[in-house]
């Protein structure tokens, strides 16, 4: 019997040994997805920007990008027009940083076999929020979930939320370009608007994608809008003189 109890015991503790090896640490996991991003060395893709919502219908944008490690972009356009400020271009460590108590979240039915999701609070001073007072910016509480795709390393799912109620979703689809990149082709971005607070965040990414300093009125309803990014003809790894990026 005692023979028995030993095996159990010992059973038991190199199932948690394994189990415990298995388990990333969240940092392991942005560092990881960070490399991943880091290894494009440099890019050109076109981009085909279309925005919808209540009340509002704007024309198809086009733009071409050039993207160069570290930190390089440079946009060319027919008219004016910027990129929204979604984090298309950023690397994911500098994403994570707007993000406070970091925890990797437990086993979800409605989340991919090997997608991880990595929850935080997102830090209310990195949002261009007008808060009426200190009270107010410590109620105003946004969660955020990051979902990573653990067999590529890129993130394909981000959802911020107050309490239960989505705020904005961003979802990445990829393909594998050339055989070898497994890069975005499309992104969706998707508003869900009911706090005055938010509508100077959502109008900054409004106006960035139209080139205007319109101010949109949302009223007490909940207001959804779109975005969405579609991504064409990369040219990936082939170098890019850096005079392109001081035109």
């Amino acid at each position: 019997m005692i023979k028995k109890n030993l095996f159990i015991l010992l059973f038991i503790f190199i199932n948690c040994l394994l189990i415990g090896k298995n388990v990333r640490d969240y940092s392991e996991i942005i560092n990881l997805t960070e490399q991943k991003y880091r290894s494009i060395k440099d890019y050109e893709v076109d981009l085909e920007i279309s925005v919808k919502i209540p009340a509002f219908r704007m024309p198809k944008k086009k733009y071409k990008v050039f993207f160069k490690q570290p930190n390089k972009i440079k946009l060319k356009t027919k008219g004016f027009g910027l990129l929204p400020k979604t984090g298309i271009f950023t690397s994911p460590l500098e994403n994570f940083d707007n993000l406070k108590n970091m925890k990797i979240m437990g086993q979800n039915p409605n989340v991919k076999k090997d997608n991880i999701i990595i929850h935080g609070d997102l830090i209310v001073d990195s949002l261009a929020l007008d808060m009426p007072n200190e009270y107010a910016k410590l109620t105003f509480k946004p969660t955020v979930e990051v979902s990573i795709d653990t067999n590529n390393w890129v993130i394909t799912n981000v959802t911020t939320k107050i309490d239960t109620l989505k705020l904005i979703e961003i979802n990445n689809k990829y393909e594998l370009i050339k055989n070898t990149y497994f890069m975005p082709i499309e992104s969706k971005v998707e508003y869900y608007v009911k706090d005055a607070r938010l509508t100077k965040w959502i109008n900054r990414d409004l106006n960035a994608v139209m080139g205007s300093e319109e101010n949109f009125e949302f009223n007490n309803d909940i207001v959804r809008g779109f975005i969405q990014v579609q991504y064409f003809n990369y040219k990936i790894n082939k170098g890019i003189d850096d005079k392109i990026f001081k035109e």
